[in-house]
C-alpha cells in the first residue's frame, strides 16, 4: 500500500479505535458508566445495590484523577518526563472552572453583592480584579480551562527544554513551580480566596450542583473527558509524534543527531499534557466543592506519579488503573486509620519499586504472555505491546 494511501485510510485521530486495547478500555468504561447511572437511577434508595448521590460524587472524583493520571503518563511513560509539578496544571484549571462558578453566585452571597465574590467583599476590596473579567460567560472559563495551563506549559517548556534541562533537574524545577504557585495563591492579595479558597459554589450551566441529577451529569461528563483524553494520546502515541517521542525518550542525543528538533516534540506533548491536566482539574472542582492552594502542594505531584508507577507508565490505561486503586484505598484507609494512611503509601510505593517495576499492566501483560507460552520477550517489550 501506497504511503498517500495509507494517511487517507488510516487517519491518526481515529487510529486508536482499531486497537483491542483501546476497544477493551473504551467498553469497560462505558459499562461502569453505565452500570452507576441503573443503579443510582433505577434500583430504589432502599435497595442494597443502590448507588446513592455521594457515591455517585466519589466515582466522579476517581475519574478526574484518572484523567489526570493520563496526562502524567504521556509525558512521564512516552516522553521520560517525570513531571513533578503536574498538579499546579491541575489545579489551574480547577480555578478557572471555580472562578466561573463563583461568578454564577451573584446576589445570592452571604454579603448579596451582584459582582464581588464573598470573600473580596469581606476583605474590602473596591472593584472586581481584571484577571476576574469574562468569567461570568461560561465559553470564556471553559477556554481558559485550557488555555490557561497550557499557556504556563508552553513558557515554562519552552524556557526548560531549549535549555536542554533534563532528568533529575527537571522534576526538580517542576516541583519548584507548584510550590512557589502554592505559596502565591495562599496570599490574600492574589485575589484567589486566600487559605481558604473558592467555594460554596451554587450552579454550573444554569444546574443546581446540589442535585443529583447535576452530579450525575458531570459523572458521565467526567467519563466523557476521559474516553475522549485516552483516545487523543494513544493518538500521539502511536502517530510519528509519539515514535519521536519515545525515541527521545531512550535516546535523546541520538534523536537530535538524526535531524529532529526535539525540543518542539517535547514542547507539544508537555502543552497537551498541561492542558488535559486543567480539564481535569475544571471535572474536579464542581463535584467537591471547593478548590484551595493545597492542590498545588508538591506532595500531590508526588501522589500522582504513584498513581501511574503503581498502574504502570507508558500504557495508559495502566495510568487509570493505578489511579482509582490509589484513591479507592485512599478513600477506605483514611476512614480506618487516618493517622497512618500516609505510611500505607509509602510501603505502596515500595512495594511496587521493589516487586512490580511495571505495574499492574506490566504484571497483567506478564500473566498473558506466559498463558500463551510465549515469555521470550523483555519486559519493555511487554510494556511496548501494550502501547502500540
Amino acid at each position: 500500500m501506497s504511503l498517500t494511501t495509507e494517511s487517507s485510510t488510516n487517519f491518526w485521530l481515529t487510529r486508536p479505535f482499531s486497537e483491542r486495547s483501546t476497544q477493551i478500555f473504551l467498553g469497560v468504561l462505558v459499562a461502569a458508566l453505565a452500570l452507576v447511572t441503573i443503579l443510582h437511577v433505577a434500583v430504589p434508595a432502599g435497595n442494597p445495590l443502590h448507588i446513592g448521590a455521594y457515591t455517585v460524587n466519589l466515582f466522579g472524583k476517581y475519574l478526574s484523577y484518572a484523567l489526570l493520571a493520563v496526562a502524567v503518563d504521556l509525558v512521564w511513560g512516552y516522553l521520560g518526563i517525570l513531571s513533578l509539578g503536574h498538579g499546579a496544571f491541575f489545579a489551574i484549571g480547577g480555578y478557572a472552572m471555580g472562578m466561573y462558578l463563583m461568578r454564577q453566585i451573584g446576589d445570592r452571597g452571604t454579603y448579596g453583592d451582584p459582582v464581588l465574590p464573598d470573600f473580596m467583599v469581606f476583605l474590602n476590596w473596591d472593584s472586581l480584579p481584571w484577571f476576574w473579567h469574562g468569567f461570568d460567560m461560561a465559553w470564556f472559563a471553559f477556554a481558559m480551562v485550557l488555555l490557561a495551563p497550557g499557556l504556563l506549559a508552553l513558557v515554562f517548556g519552552f524556557l526548560a527544554f531549549r535549555s536542554r534541562v533534563t532528568g533529575v533537574y527537571l522534576s526538580i524545577i517542576t516541583q519548584a513551580l507548584t510550590f512557589a504557585l502554592m505559596l502565591a495563591f495562599f496570599r490574600n492579595e492574589m485575589g484567589f480566596g486566600g487559605n481558604n479558597g473558592l467555594t460554596d459554589f451554587r450552579e454550573i450551566l444554569g444546574f443546581d450542583l446540589r442535585t443529583d441529577a447535576t452530579r450525575l451529569g458531570l459523572f458521565l461528563a467526567t467519563g466523557v473527558a476521559l474516553a475522549l483524553g485516552f483516545i487523543l494520546c494513544r493518538a500521539i502515541v502511536t502517530s510519528k509524534l509519539g515514535r519521536v517521542s519515545v525515541a527521545t525518550r531512550d535516546a535523546e542525543a541520538r534523536t537530535r543527531f538524526l535531524g529532529y528538533r526535539v525540543e518542539r516534540f517535547q514542547l507539544f506533548v508537555f502543552v497537551v499534557s498541561a492542558m488535559l491536566a486543567g480539564l481535569a482539574g475544571a471535572l474536579y472542582v464542581p463535584q467537591v466543592g471547593i478548590i484551595n492552594p493545597s492542590e498545588f502542594s508538591p506532595i500531590f505531584s508526588i501522589e500522582i506519579v504513584l498513581w501511574v508507577a503503581l498502574g504502570g507508565r507508558a500504557t495508559l490505561y495502566g495510568a487509570v488503573i493505578g489511579a482509582i486503586l490509589v484513591n479507592y484505598a485512599k478513600t477506605l484507609f483514611t476512614g480506618i486509620m487516618p493517622d497512618a494512611w500516609l505510611f500505607a503509601l509509602g510501603g505502596l510505593f515500595v512495594f511496587v519499586t521493589v516487586f512490580l517495576p511495571k505495574g499492574v499492566a506490566g504484571l497483567l501483560l506478564h500473566l498473558k504472555r506466559k498463558k500463551r507460552g510465549d515469555d521470550d520477550s523483555t519486559p519493555t517489550d511487554k510494556i511496548q505491546e501494550a502501547s502500540v
